[in-house]
């Protein structure tokens, strides 16, 4: 699954810079995830970085975009693939 923020944000800024894929953006009131980005850090890292920086525990699975971990990996890939080398 995507990940979500919920309304609980604090706007602190702390899960921004975390997320390998940029998906986490400031949204009209507080930070928001593309859901097509989102790949719960696999490919990257064990755990959601985000998840583990958030001070207020508001980043919960997605209920609206559910993905089992091989699709993740694959929109891993094709993000990877997508992405200038640097």
């Amino acid at each position: 699954m995507a990940l979500l923020i919920t309304d609980q944000c604090i706007n602190c800024d702390i899960c921004e810079p975390e997320c390998p894929n940029d998906a986490i953006y400031m949204g009209e009131e507080i930070y928001e995830i593309h859901p097509h980005l989102c790949t719960e850090c696999v490919g990257h890292h064990d755990v959601s970085q985000c998840v583990v920086v958030c001070p207020v525990e508001c980043i919960i699975l997605d209920p609206d975009n559910e993905e089992t971990q091989g699709q993740l990996f694959l929109k891993y890939e094709a993000l990877m693939k997508a992405s200038p080398q640097s």
